[in-house]
């Protein structure tokens, strides 16, 4: 009888006779097969259910990925919490067997609650002890799904410059094999010392003028690309198209190259012209190679200094070097998103002690939320402040000209499971836990304030938190 078994569950088994009686009357009998969805999350919260026979499964969305929180068998009550706050489902139950479920509605359910004081306790106490589960649970699977997100964000940037210096490797070999047939047609031909000479003074700019080619307005550049281009092939210069760019980059024009054709005759003027466009190539070609190269040690060393890799977990930290860490992991998401940021640091701003791992973990939650509110506006634009409070405290604000948080919901956006993100998108704990690390383990503090048009997250922290 379902009376009985009813009674076996802990929930259940202080009920008078009488209640347990009704209550049981207007139970239903639900048989779902193995696989198939009981419930999922963001569905109306309007039963709970008693697991009579059978395994289910309590599912959650997080950062793309689905986590398994429970396993849930026979005797088990589910799906009470959002019936009793009127809430979504913020979880999925699938069926991990064939599975027999007995099916309160939410008034029979209610009034069984108002009956029984211990059915309260006992409650609460379930709840309690699922969310302490639920939160630890889903706390893992936010850090490994950001985690996946910084790594393919950052293997994105890293993509750019590693595929910049493996194509300018793979064209090098090219040019230094033309640069050395223009010294073998140096040496064949015959060089004065003079025209050696004028040789070292031209190699020299050219390492000048590849570190850094002269500006000008792209109408400007290219008619110079067709006088030069002209007049070079009025000298017998081969491929004069190709040639002319080089020279405009090395500022030359017709009368620096009538000068040059006049210390260079003949087909020495043709071995000079091939020589300066091969070593231009060259040092071009290395200059792009040092940049790629450059801008991969920059990532790295802003990841390793992001995760603060090597170093105690609390010291003497920058903020800004922090937050320039920060926005350099983000910059995927931030350009994918069109995200205009805008640093207003503070000259003055002291550095405080602190623990940098988390705090980085609270810039990239407030920044990631940011990116995500201004996704598809018009000029989008993030602004991050710093100022010193006082002598003690530090603030550092986030300001950004999105849709805003509405009134109804700003008091609940640091509870942990809130989540304004469609299922999947968010877990609602990242606030939950950016507020716990600035307020509890800082001793700080963390304040929104929200309008249509402008959001700002403030966070206010102190110089020496144990000083507190």
């Amino acid at each position: 009888m379902i009376k009985d078994f009813l009674r076996k569950i802990p929930l259940f088994a202080q009920m008078s006779e009488d209640d347990l009686e009704v209550l049981s009357n207007s139970v239903e009998v639900l048989e779902i097969s193995a696989g198939e969805m009981l419930f999922t999350e963001g569905d109306e919260g309007d039963r709970a259910y008693v697991i009579k026979d059978g395994e289910v499964e309590i599912l959650k969305n997080s950062g793309g990925r689905e986590v398994l929180l429970a396993v849930r068998g026979s005797g088990i009550v589910i799906g009470e919490i959002a019936l009793l706050e009127s809430l979504r489902r913020t979880a999925s139950v699938r069926a991990r067997t064939d599975v027999v479920l007995y099916v309160i509605g939410k008034e029979d359910f209610e009034n069984f609650l108002k009956s029984s004081p211990s059915a309260l306790h006992s409650m609460f106490n379930t709840i309690l002890s699922r969310y302490h589960e639920n939160q630890s649970q889903l706390r893992q699977g936010e850090k490994m799904a950001q985690l996946g997100t910084l790594t393919a964000g950052v293997a994105h940037e890293l993509n750019n410059p590693a595929a910049a210096v493996q194509r300018g490797a793979d064209q090098l070999q090219k040019a230094i094999n033309d640069l050395n047939g223009t010294y073998a047609r140096i040496a064949e031909l015959g060089f004065s010392d003079s025209q050696l000479a004028t040789l070292n003074r031209l190699a020299q700019l050219v390492q000048e003028k590849a570190k850094s080619p002269p500006e000008m307005d792209a109408l400007v550049r290219s008619d110079r690309e067709y006088a030069i281009e002209t007049w070079l092939e009025g000298h017998g210069i081969e491929n004069p198209w190709d040639v002319a760019p080089t020279m405009v980059n090395l500022d030359f024009n017709e009368e620096e190259l009538g000068t040059l054709a006049e210390d260079f005759a003949a087909e020495k003027l043709v071995c000079i012209v091939n020589w300066l466009n091969a070593t231009f190539n060259v040092f071009s070609l290395l200059k792009e190679i040092g940049e790629g190269a450059g801008r991969m040690s920059k990532i790295v060393k802003s990841l390793k200094s992001y995760s603060y890799l090597d170093q105690a977990p609390m010291q003497e930290i920058n903020i800004h070097e922090g937050l320039d860490d920060t926005l350099v992991i983000l910059q995927n998401k931030l350009k994918k998103n069109k995200v205009n940021v805008k640093r207003e640091y503070a000259l003055d701003l002291p550095l405080i002690n602190a623990y940098g791992s988390e705090l980085n973990q609270v810039w990239t939650n407030l920044i990631d939320n940011a990116a995500d509110a201004l996704e598809g506006r018009e000029n989008s634009e993030l602004i991050i402040r710093t100022r010193p409070d006082g002598l003690n405290w530090v603030i550092i604000e986030f300001e950004d000209n999105g849709p805003g948080i509405p009134e109804e919901i700003r008091d609940k956006i640091f509870d942990a499971f809130f989540t304004t993100k469609p299922p999947g998108k968010g877990s609602g704990l990242g606030l939950d836990i950016s507020y716990k690390t600035i307020v509890q383990k800082h001793r700080g503090d963390l304040q929104v304030q929200s309008k249509p048009g402008q959001t700002i997250f403030l966070v206010r922290l102190p110089v020496n938190f144990e000083d507190q």
